[in-house]
């Protein structure tokens, strides 16, 4: 069942790839726009706590005049290294994988557009083997200024889930994502991002995530980045807590 998602969200980027190429097949001699951020971010200490913690980020956007897609890739690791009785183990604490992929056709010179969008999680810990999603629907900006903008996107689409347990779940969905950037000053901007795959089933697991991130410039390409994530399960095994939280320190790399 995992390969077939994993099928499927290959089917996404393969259909946006060769949309794509398309596009830009029928547009020779118009400039095409490709922006790249690599994020990482690593925390270790010793003594009486032993911890190692990574996370790791890749963003993609590449625009043309009739296309914009965006790709992402975003990663957590955690281990500990306890001592059991004078013995030494390493114990994971924390494993995270999140890929996702939009295509967005643009219906204007503004932002207005038609969204395509797939994502695949794969969290140890989140009592779940997998969760993945597809959606579809409209996406735009609500305002624009010299130093802010605000877009959103929704549509109906459907989610593919399975618990550690084997139960697995799919389920009609609306998703509706926001999105809000506000640049601070010349070295400094603040970014707040909020979705939700809001099911129509009772008793399936609606996924809401927030992200509140400070970007500061340090030079040239180099940023320092703050953020704090929220990811919440409505459904979720009696063991488990619905919400995680996720606060890091990173540096970002511009492309």
């Amino acid at each position: 069942m995992t390969q077939i998602k994993l099928s499927l969200l290959a089917l996404l980027v393969g259909w946006t790839a060769g949309a794509q190429a398309e596009s830009t097949t029928q547009q020779k001699g118009v400039a095409q726009e490709v922006r790249a951020e690599a994020e990482l971010g690593v925390i270790l200490t010793s003594g009486n706590t032993e911890t190692a913690s990574f996370k790791g980020k890749v963003a993609l956007k590449h625009e043309t005049q009739n296309w914009e897609n965006e790709y992402l890739f975003d990663s957590l690791y955690k281990e500990d290294r306890l001592d059991n009785d004078g013995v030494k183990e390493t114990e994971v604490t924390a494993e995270k994988y999140f890929i996702s992929a939009q295509s967005n056709y643009k219906l204007n010179k503004k932002k207005s557009a038609l969204f395509v969008y797939g994502s695949y999680t794969d969290d140890r810990f989140s009592g779940f083997k997998y969760q993945s999603s597809v959606a579809f629907g409209y996406s735009d900006q609500l305002f624009s200024t010299d130093t802010s903008h605000f877009k959103y996107s929704v549509g109906p689409g459907y989610t593919f889930n399975e618990s550690n347990s084997g139960v697995a779940d799919e389920s009609s969905m609306l998703r509706l994502a926001l999105a809000y950037e506000n640049t601070l000053s010349d070295s400094a901007k603040f970014n707040q991002s909020l979705s939700s795959e809001v099911v129509f089933e009772e008793g399936s697991n609606t996924l809401s995530k927030s992200e509140t991130a400070i970007t500061s410039k340090l030079m040239g390409n180099l940023n320092l980045k703050a953020s704090y994530l929220v990811t919440h399960n409505s459904e979720v095994a009696a063991d488990k807590e619905k919400t995680d939280t996720t606060t890091s320190i990173s540096v970002v790399f511009l492309f």
